[in-house]
């Protein structure tokens, strides 16, 4: 394998492996019923909070957690409006992602000002964040198909009513669901900082966190497909930056958005095809 097939490879690995966390979270998410398209938001926060903490602490391990404290923190705040006060999650995941745009950009300026020069973070090494990956994808794999747990979970999601008469804990379940999918955006995000890049640039998740919600959908809510859809994306992008390294003569716009123009074209080509979990974004309420 010559220097450039791996250096090829690496990219791939490195550009789909936030995908692939971000995009597991939200499957569950939306198995138990709960559509977030706030991860995006998520993966900005927990990646400026993994930062902050490794370039304090200079842990690697300690900037993990802190973006995966940072991601389900935030997913408690989007579930305590959805969940609890009935609110629309389109709305709630918007503004949720305008607040973290905004939010991560001033603290950063703040905590990080020019003077101070340019900060790194701890680079804990990409067999971590690979192998964290390949467990989390085989983890939900399993958990969905082969626990019963998992199978109330897809109950939830398909018919709450039904689930909830036979003694199933739906609101109980879609929280725990909502704040493993905020869990894994901070993870996503933090992979960004401590592997793809050692800082943190405002806006750096280039919308991910909507390429994450796509490739659920592309995948068919099966793990391993999700997995495939997100080599693809993986594929595109490294391919956009290998020909940039070529320089060859082609419009550098036209090369950044050929990933997200793919994405789209397999979103038409799949997605009529594709049946979301009946109850996904209704609001479930108890009857006494």
């Amino acid at each position: 394998m010559d220097a450039g097939t791996l250096a090829l490879l690496l990219s791939l690995l490195r550009l789909t492996t936030p995908l692939c966390i971000a995009a597991m979270g939200e499957l569950v998410a939306e198995r138990a019923g709960v559509l977030n398209i706030g991860i995006e938001g998520m993966m900005l926060v927990g990646a400026l909070v993994a930062f902050a903490v490794g370039v304090s602490t200079g842990s690697g391990l300690l900037a993990v957690l802190g973006g995966i404290s940072a991601g389900a923190a935030l997913a408690a705040l989007f579930a305590a409006f959805v969940l609890w006060r009935g609110a629309d999650p389109i709305v709630c995941g918007a503004a949720l992602n305008l607040f973290a745009l905004g939010a991560t950009g001033t603290f950063y300026r703040v905590l990080f000002p020019p003077e101070l020069g340019h900060a790194t973070a701890p680079q804990p090494g990409a067999l971590v964040f690979v192998v964290l990956t390949g467990l989390l994808v085989l983890g939900v794999g399993l958990f969905l198909a082969r626990t019963r747990l998992g199978l109330a979970l897809r109950a939830v999601g398909e018919r709450a009513d039904a689930a909830h008469a036979q003694g199933v804990r739906v609101l109980r379940i879609r929280w725990a669901a909502t704040l493993f999918g905020g869990a894994c955006a901070g993870l996503a995000g933090a992979t960004l900082v401590l592997w793809i890049a050692d800082t943190f640039v405002e806006g750096m998740t280039s919308g991910r966190g909507f390429i994450a919600l796509a490739l659920v959908l592309f995948g068919g809510y099966r793990p391993l497909r999700i997995v495939a859809g997100a080599l693809l994306f993986g594929a595109a992008s490294a391919l956009q930056f290998r020909l940039q390294a070529r320089g060859l003569e082609i419009p550098y716009g036209l090369l950044l958005m050929t990933p997200y123009v793919l994405t789209l074209l397999v979103l038409a080509l799949f997605a009529s095809r594709v049946r979301p979990p009946a109850d996904l974004a209704r609001p479930f309420r108890p009857r006494v």
